[in-house]
């Protein structure tokens, strides 16, 4: 199948401009063609979509999300909680254009199960990258998740990350500190694995060539994770300067996670982030937390963009079709430009999950999973809001024109 998309104002997320008389060829799930300047491809018996000028860019990305969170099992049956993560998934692709996902922490392995079934085609959803569990210590980091499995000693993590290995996931979340959600003495500028701890379970992913995603909210975490040889820091709350040069210095990734400390109804400055923080009803100790923690967040974002570290878009908050959203205007509120934006929630999120050889930028030979809105994002990021198509492989999966 041949599908020809005319008259499109293309942002490939490769230069930070906005073509306007652009026509993409797709053939086979890949881009083959890409024309500019009102240059027209031979149409044949192609399917021919006419954009009609609208702007055409690579698939969204949120590269920290989790499922739902219930308690026990009473709350909601294991089977109804995989069914709904599913549910989010494909409803996030289809209702927000939300290519690829990578899970910081799922129980049961329902990321891996959700992960085959879209690989297989048995359904049509976005990309997940999985993780099975998140990895912490006996009271270590939202116990009360269901996501965790706590951890102690050397030989505990070991043991873990192996159960997480032979169960099918992409990568490995370790659970290095405290969180800005969660008890009283579940607090983010604690770090809680041992020295012996955290060099097995480093060591282990290195033998076994399993990436880590590293929870690290304070420096002394961060530190530890940088040096070790996390592929990606996860939140970074409190940080300092010696932070922000290891990071450079080991080409590691940086995940925000902006929406954990900025969503609160204090801080909610439109009508998405208003209407997020009354569904949410979040505790009043909890918004407290967060509040206290935006500012120092804040600044650390905006230290580690000014300084050029990679850094790619993760919300850690659900609905999954409203957190990459949210999460992208928090970049904006911060000081991103919509370029960085943009950037972060498509090529480098690519770059993350390492996808980017098919996935993230819209050139030729790439996988042609794109999403189609109605104005132009690199003047307000708000715009990719305006969804009119979403294509997954070049098949159109999501059609809002009328």
């Amino acid at each position: 199948m041949r599908t020809v998309l005319t008259n499109a104002t293309l942002i490939d997320c490769v230069s930070p401009v906005a073509s306007p008389g652009c026509s993409v060829v797709i053939e086979k799930s890949r881009i083959t063609e890409i024309l500019r300047d009102g240059r027209q491809p031979a149409t044949g018996d192609s399917t021919v979509i006419d954009l009609a000028g609208e702007y055409l860019m690579p698939g969204l990305w949120d590269v920290h999300i989790h499922p739902d969170y219930f308690m026990t099992l009473a709350e909601m049956p294991i089977a109804d909680q995989v069914a709904l993560f599913g549910h989010r998934l494909m409803s996030a692709l289809t209702e927000s254009g939300i290519i690829g996902f990578r899970c910081a922490g799922a129980h049961h392995f329902m990321d891996v199960a959700w992960k085959r079934a879209f690989d297989s085609g048995q359904f049509v959803g976005p990309r997940l990258y999985a993780s099975g569990n998140f990895l912490t210590t006996t009271g270590g980091h939202f116990l009360t998740s269901g996501h965790a499995v706590e951890c102690d000693g050397p030989y505990g993590f070991v043991k873990a990350i192996r159960e997480q290995i032979k169960n099918g996931v992409d990568h490995i979340k370790l659970n290095l500190s405290g969180g800005i959600m969660g008890p009283a003495w579940d607090r983010h500028w604690h770090s809680f694995l041992l020295k012996d701890e955290l060099e097995a379970a480093f060591e282990i992913c290195r033998q076994r060539e399993f990436k880590v995603m590293a929870h690290a909210t304070n420096p002394q975490a961060v530190k530890h994770a940088v040096v070790l040889g996390a592929h990606s820091i996860e939140h970074g709350y409190i940080m300092d300067d010696e932070c922000i040069e290891l990071m450079l210095k080991h080409d590691t990734w940086y995940v925000p996670t902006l929406a954990i400390s900025h969503l609160t109804p204090e801080q909610a400055g439109n009508e998405w982030e208003r209407a997020y923080v009354q569904q949410k009803n979040l505790a009043h100790s909890l918004c407290c937390r967060a509040d206290a923690a935006s500012d120092v967040h804040a600044t650390w974002f905006r230290k580690a963009l000014d300084a050029g570290v990679k850094m790619a878009l993760g919300s850690d908050i659900r609905p999954l079709k409203d957190a990459g959203l949210l999460e992208m205007g928090l970049w904006a509120k911060d000081g991103a430009t919509p370029w960085q934006v943009l950037l972060a929630a498509t090529k480098h999120a690519a770059m993350v999950c390492e996808a980017a050889d098919d996935l993230g930028t819209v050139e030729v030979g790439k996988l042609a999973d794109l999403i189609v809105v109605g104005a132009n994002p690199l003047d307000n990021v708000d715009h990719v809001r305006q969804l009119r198509l979403v294509f997954k492989e070049g098949r159109v999966v999501s059609d809002k024109r009328h």
